[in-house]
């Protein structure tokens, strides 16, 4: 039997799967890295992998003239969303999504650096996000986007209204990160030292915070995962 396929296009190295890569794994799919400093994404099939996960990573959707892989990512996107092809986004990865789907991405009101919690909205068919209720999740952002025509908005805090939105069974973006592996949370440190400097916030604080509620966070990110899956058209 052939083993699904899943494509992770990543931007740097320590933002990659993390806890999600070992329930990807029991739910037998075979995972390639696609790392955007390596390949060309235009050869990319946009319709090739049964699962695309588009991750993290410091740069933004409106860098295109700096980062021509911005507009790469964001024509593969178009053409996958518009197959409804089963698509995940973390952080630049739903705001990559929100931009392919027509929607405005710009800076938010302040900077999103830290742990706090979601506010889950009611929608219509059940909630993928539901096991995070109560939870706090890392965030680390500095720009938002408004939610795409024709999706449902999933979560918000108060500094971004649009925290997680859907469309269908098959297409979820996430702002934040839920797949977070504690233990690898220094490599997150020392690679946004500049950033982390730059905008006034502790890595003291953040390690800490981290410590609190990291390993609570990978348990429940792994279920919001595993139930997503189980749902995918």
């Amino acid at each position: 039997m052939t083993r699904p396929s899943l494509q992770a296009i990543r931007h740097v190295g320590f933002e990659d799967l993390g806890s999600f890569e070992a329930p990807l794994r029991n739910a037998g799919y075979e995972i390639e890295y696609v790392d955007v400093a390596e390949n060309d994404l235009a050869r990319l099939d946009p319709l090739g992998a049964d699962l695309l996960v588009v991750l993290g990573g410091p740069i933004g959707v409106n860098d295109q003239a700096a980062y021509p892989v911005v507009t790469q990512e964001i024509e593969l996107l178009e053409t996958r969303l518009a197959a409804d092809r089963p698509t995940l986004g973390i952080c630049l990865g739903a705001q990559m999504m929100a931009a392919s789907l027509g929607a405005r991405v710009y800076p938010g009101s302040e900077k999103e650096i830290g742990w706090s919690l979601l506010e889950l909205t009611a929608v219509g068919a059940p909630n993928p996000l539901a096991a995070l209720q109560d939870i706090p999740v890392l965030h680390w952002h500095v720009d938002t986007f408004d939610l795409p025509d024709g999706c449902e908005r999933l979560a918000s805090t108060p500094i971004c209204l649009n925290q997680a939105f859907s469309r269908g069974p098959n297409i979820l973006g996430l702002q934040f990160h839920p797949e977070l592996i504690a233990a690898r949370f220094e490599h997150w440190l020392l690679g946004h030292a500049s950033e982390l400097g730059t905008s006034g916030v502790s890595p003291v604080m953040l390690r800490r915070d981290t410590d609190l509620h990291g390993k609570r966070l990978e348990e429940v990110g792994v279920r919001l995962l595993t139930e997503w899956l189980a749902r995918l058209a």
